[in-house]
């Protein structure tokens, strides 16, 4: 590798990630055509057509080149298993291979996250920026945007089962709900998606590609960000590789890190900011001694049940080349699904407020370990995860080098009173009650997880402890607050560094009540208007 560049003034703002946030930042700051902005991405291009067809998420799986592939460390309440994390690692990050649900959270969700101190947080002031996002083919409505960038729209295709869900849900109390992100979130229905004319619209989509002709945006594709330029208490730039050489650019005014909730801290980490004895403990020199620099670590865990279908009518046996000739010339069909097409949010016995506090993914397939392991046959799955789990992890560096992954002890099922364990048997206790309703008679095979025989209390503890996995939604490890060990402050400026913030779903205190994608990029657009608002201030003041 040649020696890095000599350090200049190229560039107002170097984002790092090019994921949810980094690209709203990348699109909001260019904008302005004397601010000069660096985009860098660690992964390629979104170049690969599984990425744009909706239900081309099934052969995603697993795929190397664009997702991070990490794993947990042993997880003790987990029979000690490594749960696979999957992260995108590639223009649009996540939102490039998500599920592409369009989900908020719950309103009060965001009124506790500015109760504990992440002031101008709470609903009324984030929902301006969650419609200024939002490009709903509904239109303009009091709580939903019709003219922003992020694609957001109803599924094309459904399949027959999705409806029998819905059916099943009703049958079983729930209301019907057409939005989950209206005046109520209860109910069960059919999921809006972050689709444009049937194409996921990923952040890269919505906010980069109409924007990559501007001469002050450069946007750099498998860039590997090594450290953080840190001198006397300011973020100067950053030392990142591409292309075999290396490069070293100074910010003239703020970096950004947008990695997500395990490669920011872990880039603040290696660079000298975060816990001080952890640091040293990789003879790393200390800038900042942040104690919280990945604590907090939230994630929602996720449990599945698996019945067989007495109909060949799933997703498990649907002809490749059918979906790509329906998709490719009309944009209609299977193909144009998210695979996880209806689901519910739901107020469970357990639930401390008036908030659900159990959602459900349903997916009209036999989905095993992430659908890394095919199944015979057919059959549909239902998801149900816990929205406000008590247990907190941390990230832990393996070694001083960013390129080494991080190790992730996400702690999952380990708040000291149980709560969590008894909310995962909730949500399987549910799970079973809808898909027991008459609406799947003349589907309903036999119930192969947890298995018919599956029923003592014991023997539900043990399936969750052997087959719980992430739903995909780690935040918090660079928690917001106005309180001393919070790492950034309500404008997500990192605390004892200058002219560096972090924008990204690390920087949730609290996990929201959903689908963890919208509330990222909705955060990267109100920072991106308080960043110009303060540029603007500075320059009238110059």
């Amino acid at each position: 590798m040649t020696a890095a560049a000599p350090q200049r003034k190229d560039y107002d703002y170097i984002i790092v990630g090019a994921g949810s946030a980094g690209c709203v930042l990348a699109n909001r700051l260019s904008a302005r055509p004397e601010i000069r902005v660096l985009l860098l991405e660690a992964g390629p291009r979104d170049w690969h057509p599984f990425i744009h067809m909706p239900a081309g998420i099934a052969k995603l799986v697993g795929k190397k080149g664009v997702n991070w592939d990490y794993s947990t460390e042993p997880e003790a309440q987990l029979h000690n298993r490594r749960l696979w994390w999957p992260r995108g690692m590639v223009l649009g990050g996540s939102s490039s291979i998500n599920a592409m649900c369009y989900v908020r959270g719950n309103p009060a969700d965001y009124d506790d996250w500015a109760a504990g101190g992440a002031t101008g947080w709470d609903w009324n002031g984030v929902l301006p920026w969650f419609k200024r996002a939002e490009g709903n083919t509904r239109g303009d409505s009091a709580l939903h945007g019709g003219s922003g960038p992020l694609g957001v729209s109803d599924l094309r295709y459904t399949n027959p089962l999705s409806s029998a869900f819905i059916e099943a849900a009703q049958q079983a109390g729930l209301p019907r709900n057409d939005d989950f992100n209206g005046s109520t979130q209860d109910g069960a229905g059919f999921y809006q998606v972050t689709q444009r004319n049937g194409a996921r619209c990923s952040a890269a989509a919505a906010y980069l590609a109409p924007v990559r002709g501007r001469r002050n945006l450069t946007v750099v594709t498998g860039a590997r960000v090594s450290k953080l330029l840190v001198e006397r208490g300011s973020a100067r730039g950053v030392i990142y590789s591409a292309g075999g050489a290396a490069y070293c650019h100074v910010a003239a005014r703020e970096v950004l890190l947008c990695g997500g909730a395990l490669n920011s801290p872990q880039l603040l980490m290696v660079s000298g900011i975060g816990p001080a004895d952890h640091l040293r403990e990789h003879d790393i020199k200390v800038q900042v001694d942040s104690p919280n620099v990945g604590e907090n670590l939230q994630d929602h865990l996720d449990i599945c049940t698996l019945q067989r279908c007495l109909q060949p009518i799933t997703y498990d046996r649907v002809s490749d080349f059918r979906i790509a000739w329906s998709y490719y010339l009309h944009r209609s069909g299977p193909g144009t699904s998210n695979i996880a097409e209806a689901g519910a949010f739901v107020r469970s016995r357990l639930a401390p407020d008036a908030r659900p506090d159990v959602q459900f993914h349903f997916v009209p397939a036999l989905l095993d370990d992430h659908g890394r392991h095919r199944m015979p046959g057919d059959g549909y799955t239902l998801h149900a995860c816990a929205l406000r789990p008590r247990s907190r992890g941390r990230l832990r560096l393996a070694s001083p080098s960013a390129g080494d992954k991080v190790r992730i002890h996400a702690n999952y099922l380990g708040d000291p009173e149980g709560f969590d364990l008894k909310m995962m048997l909730e949500a399987l206790r549910l799970s079973r009650e809808f898909l027991a309703q008459p609406a799947f008679a003349p589907y309903r095979g036999e119930e192969i997880y947890p298995g018919a025989d599956t029923t003592s209390e014991a023997d539900l503890i043990d399936y969750i402890r052997h087959k719980a996995e992430t739903i995909y939604h780690p935040v918090g490890t660079c928690r917001m607050g106005d309180d001393a060990g919070a790492v950034v402050d309500p404008q997500l400026r990192v605390r004892g560094v200058d002219g560096l913030r972090v924008v990204d779903a690390s920087v949730m205190p609290t996990l929201i009540g959903g689908n963890t994608n919208a509330p990222t990029m909705m955060i990267a657009e109100r920072v991106a208007d308080l960043i110009l608002g303060e540029s603007a201030v500075g320059a009238a003041a110059a």
